[in-house]
This record gives C-alpha cells, structure tokens and sequence, in this order.
C-alpha cells in the first residue's frame, strides 16, 4: 500500500474521530489494520478489558470512551500487543502492519504524540538488547561513558518533543521514568553478566554505579503495565540473586544459575520483601514460581516451590495452574522417556519423536501468539543447526488446534518444514505450555530425556550443547 494512500484513510478516520472539542472529558480510539491476524482489537487497562473492537469490511475500527482514565494502556491486536497513552480529549488513530507490527505501528490524531514517543522508545529499547550483549565485556569506565551518553540522548528528546508538542505534567512524568528506568536496566544487565560471566572484573565497578537503585519504586500503580519498568524490576532481582552469592563467598556454580532452586527461591523472597502492590508482587512471583518448577530437576524441588508459595501467604490467582505445571514438570524430569510422544508434521502425518531420526536431539517450543520470539527462536536455532549437525533440533508448535496457521507460519517465515512439528493432541492449558518457550530438551536417541534446565535465551547454552555432545 502506498504512502499517500495510507495517509489519506488516516486522516479520513481522523476527521471522522474528532467530532469533539478538546475540552471532552471522552476518548475516541481506533485505526486501521493491514493484513490483520484476528477480527478485533482489545483495549486494557491493568488487565481489566476497557473495551473491545471489531474490525469493519475495510480492517478499520473505532469507538468512544466514555469518561475514560487517563494513563497507560495496552491494546491487543491477537497475538500481538502494545502499549498506548490516552487522556480525555485525545482522538488516537493506529496504524500498523502486523506482518511488521511494532516496525510499522504508527499513531496519529489528537493527542498521537505520546504514543509515538512510547513506541520509539520501545524499539530503541529494543535495540539495547544487542547494545547489552555486545557492550557487556567493555570496561566499566567505558560503559558507564556509553550508559550514560545514551540517557542523556533520550533527555534530550524528551526535551525538545515537549517543547513542541507540550506534553501534560502527567506524561512528561512517566517519559521521563521510562528513561530513567531504561538506564538503570542497563546497569543491572550489565552488572548482572560481569557477575555471571566476568567476576574478576566486577571490582572495577565505581563505587556509586548503583546510586540510582534508591530511587527506584517497587510499588508504582502507573507503570504496573509498562514493559521498560517490570524488566527492571526483573533484571535487579537476578543481579541481586548474584550479589548474594559474592556476599557469602558462595562459589558454586548453581548459585549463579538463574533456573537453579535456591537462586529462584531467593528471588521469590525478595520480591515478597520488596514489593507491596499486590499486582506487582504477583506478576512476579507468577513468573519466578512458573521458572522455579519447569527448571525443577527432581520431584522434590517441585514440592518445594508449591510450598514456598504457602509461605509468603501467596495471594494470586494461579495454584492451580502452579499444580498442572508440576504434574508437568514430573513427566519431563531427567531419565523420563517422552521418545514415543506423537508429534504431527507439515504433511498432517503422525510421527513419534523417536522415529524421527536415531542422532541426540534438541525440542525447542514455540508459538504463534509469540511471534517476535520464535522469529528470533528460530534464527538462532538455525546458526545451532549449523554448528552442530550431530544433532536433531526439532521444533514444536504448542498452540491448540490452529494447524492451518501453524503450517502457514512455518511457510511465510521460511522456517524448515523438516523439522517442524506440532503437538496435536493437547491434554493440558495450552497457556501453561508456553511458560516452556525459552526451555531446551536434551533427548538421547532413545527417546530418554538427559537435561530440561538449559534455557535458549541464556549466554551459556551452548556449552550446555557441548557437554551433551560429549555424553552421547
């Protein structure tokens, strides 16, 4: 579709949308999908549905509302989301392309600029997920140099974008927080990797690198959705879950595992420490606890983590959820045989995994509703696949029913219809399997699984590669 064309349906809804005068207390939202992915758009508001919208004949949508509150929201086109800031008076249209949903995701109208600012923000944000691991060996006077030009960078930005657009005390608040926030991220990463893969350097760290943490807020209802502010959150309990280790001259090497127990245990009592809002607090301990049993290596560390939560008097919506991931976990521990588990190929034929070759193979999992991570997924399992060709890196799809989409996935991303599988019969919530996207599966020729601790995303899984390579 061409520029002009798209900006011409943009301001044909826009003049359609901003019927009101500025002084409305209403928001009206909506937009335009190209090559959309469902039939509606759900607008949230800390988890609570503010309103749902369908998608006309032309893939527009829109609607008013009424005395609607001012602040962050997250919209869901399935399965994608992202985030957007309203106030009364605002007349926001969205744009965007799912086929490259964040790239492509544009606002406009009355009161768009916030909204642009956020996005930009995220996809600069996201290129900080290179800058890291690129960056991580650096010095630390040289990556306080470049943390710190960065921030001021983004200040800049801010500064200027407001004096043109005269954002509310309120925004500037909260642009400002993301900045701050995203900065001090960085500085928890990096400590975090120095202290996990660079210990002898961590004493050149300067004395006041984290001076920022007591300005950090655990309990901040504004941010309770913003994406910048919970990955701090999640970056200072691992580096804190290291420190812990170096302050009790703890040398083993679990202790510095983020899927070990006690590391996980130990991040679930300091989030019970630390944050009072109770969403917050269960956002965490969901993800810690979920982490803590698909990671357990024996039944008893399962056990533990259930009992954990009776400790710190959880009061979360999901031990239930918490008792089926462990019914699990127990059928995927270390010596269990999962070889004559059915799987179903791009050619709709049943195969067992098995029979998929006799070579030591790799499962990695993956979803349609998690589009950015198995593209991601699937890039790096491809450079793996290269690496090592002694092993079967088989892919599965854990998304009920959907094999039409699933095929469609594996054939729009190029992935290798090969090794492509799907679970087809789902016995389980299909939501609890993805807690298993970043988990790895070692599974000798025989079908007897030999590790399920090594995470896709962590630096080191490659020598946990290595060393499977070496037992078979």
């Amino acid at each position: 579709m061409k520029i002009k064309l798209i900006f011409s349906i943009l301001v044909t809804l826009a003049l359609h949308s901003c019927k009101n005068d500025s002084e409305s207390k209403d928001i009206y939202f909506g937009g335009l999908i190209v090559n959309p992915t469902s039939k509606f758009v759900v607008l949230l508001k800390k988890d609570v549905v503010v309103d749902t919208f369908y998608l006309d004949s032309e893939n527009k949508f829109g609607g008013k509302l009424i005395n609607a509150e001012k602040g962050l929201y997250v919209f869901k086109h399935p399965p994608e989301n992202q985030i957007t800031y309203l106030e009364p008076g605002d007349s926001t249209l969205v744009f965007l392309n799912t086929l490259e949903f964040d790239e492509s995701l544009t606002f406009s109208g009355n009161g768009a600029e916030k909204s642009n600012f956020l996005n930009t923000m995220y996809l600069l944000n996201q290129e900080n997920n290179d800058l890291i691991l690129k960056n991580y060996q650096l010095s630390p006077a040289n990556f306080v140099a470049k943390t710190d030009s960065i921030r001021e960078a983004r200040i800049n930005n801010l500064e200027r974008t407001h004096n043109r657009k005269n954002f509310s005390d309120e925004f500037y608040k909260l642009a400002l927080s993301t900045i701050n926030y995203e900065y001090y991220d960085l500085r928890e990463r990096y400590a975090y990797l120095l202290r996990k893969y660079s210990r002898e350097t961590i004493n050149q760290l300067p004395e006041d690198f984290h001076a920022y943490r007591k300005d950090i807020s655990f309990n901040d209802e504004e941010l309770e959705d913003y994406y910048v502010y919970l990955n701090l959150i999640d970056d200072y309990l691992r580096t804190r879950s290291l420190e812990y280790c170096a302050e009790n001259n703890i040398k083993e090497a679990g202790c510095y595992e983020l899927s070990d127990y006690k590391n996980i245990r130990r991040r679930i009592i300091l989030v019970d420490s630390l944050i009072e809002n109770e969403r917050i607090k269960n956002i965490f301990v969901d993800r810690l606890a979920a982490q803590g049993i698909i990671f357990s290596k024996s039944r008893e560390e399962i056990i533990a983590v259930l009992d954990l939560l009776k400790e710190i008097d959880y009061s979360g919506k999901r031990n239930e959820d918490f008792r089926q991931m462990g019914g699990i976990q127990n059928a995927l521990l270390p010596g269990n045989n999962v070889g004559e588990m059915k799987l179903l190929t791009t050619n709709l034929d049943t195969i067992q995994l098995k029979d998929i070759s006799n070579n030591p193979k790799i499962t990695y999992h993956w979803s349609l509703n998690a589009q950015r991570h198995h593209k991601w997924q699937h890039k790096l399992i491809n450079e793996l696949r290269v690496k090592y060709p002694e092993i079967e890196f088989i892919g599965i799809n854990i998304d009920r029913d959907q094999v039409s989409a699933w095929k469609n996935s594996v054939q729009n991303q190029s992935y290798n219809a090969e090794f492509e599988y799907k679970l087809p019969l789902m016995r389980v919530n299909e939501v609890l399997l993805k807690n298993y996207l970043n988990k790895l599966i070692f599974v000798d020729g025989k079908g007897k699984i030999v590790r399920g601790d090594v995470q896709i995303n962590s630096l080191d899984h490659e020598t946990s590669i290595l060393e499977f390579l070496s037992q078979n």
